[in-house]
């Protein structure tokens, strides 16, 4: 089975960038993957930069899995869940560099993180679920409560409402955006700049920001795994 992400060390950033040939599904074995690289991430004690393909970050969750139904698909949307909330409690700086188009499960990714660098252009960042039919799970909504603005929390949930990039950024998906050509370059010399800050100290301030809002996700995770159903 080829590799869906890679893991890149430099120094003391590493670079874990997904690439399915396709949309950057968030299926069980990209998922596996992630936590992989970030098992690599946490052991090399490195800043990570979390990317995808060009023009495209991630699409969301594998439909075909979470259509099937089934204790697949319930484990892949807790995989996921899980995903969001360790990367929020991730002990070192996390910038994503978002490609492109970042749908669904994957918007939710970018609220995750600690600086998130956007790619300019026509590209979308959407909680799509109302607008295909789902009701949001609890931990959708409570993740984009703790860093969307009042008005974008309630557009985006509730509206589905699709943002631009500079939209995004004005919402709370994204920290800014610069041009597709330097995405990469401001990414990494944004994770260079936080490589310098006392890592202890970031770890241990994270928790103590975050630890509010992941006892509030994890008590969502288990109430949509409850729910889901098999």
């Amino acid at each position: 089975m080829d590799s869906l992400v890679t893991y890149k060390l430099d120094d003391s950033i590493a670079t874990m960038t997904m690439d399915d040939g396709k949309v950057n599904v968030l299926s069980p074995q990209m998922l596996s993957e992630l936590n992989e690289a970030l098992d690599r991430a946490e052991q090399d004690r490195a800043v990570v930069v979390w990317t995808g393909r060009p023009g495209l970050f991630s699409a969301g969750f594998d439909l075909r899995v979470l259509t099937a139904g089934g204790h697949d698909a319930k484990n892949m949307v807790r995989a996921g869940f899980e995903l969001a909330t360790r990367i929020l409690s991730f002990p070192f700086p996390v910038v994503i560099s978002c490609s492109g188009h970042a749908l669904a499960m994957a918007s939710f990714l970018l609220l995750a993180g600690d600086h998130r660098v956007g790619a300019n252009g026509d590209f979308k960042v959407q909680a799509n679920e109302v607008a295909i039919g789902m009701t949001m799970p609890y931990f959708a909504i409570e993740i984009c409560r703790q860093r969307l603005t009042p008005a974008a929390f309630n557009r985006a949930v509730i509206n589905a409402e699709p943002f631009t990039p500079a939209q995004a950024t004005a919402a709370g998906f994204l920290d800014r955006v610069v041009d597709p050509a330097n995405l990469d370059d401001a990414a990494h010399a944004t994770a260079a700049a936080l490589s310098k800050l006392d890592l202890e100290a970031h770890a241990a301030t994270k928790r103590r920001l975050r630890k509010q809002t992941l006892e509030t996700l994890r008590a969502a995770i288990e109430t949509d795994d409850a729910a889901f159903p098999v």
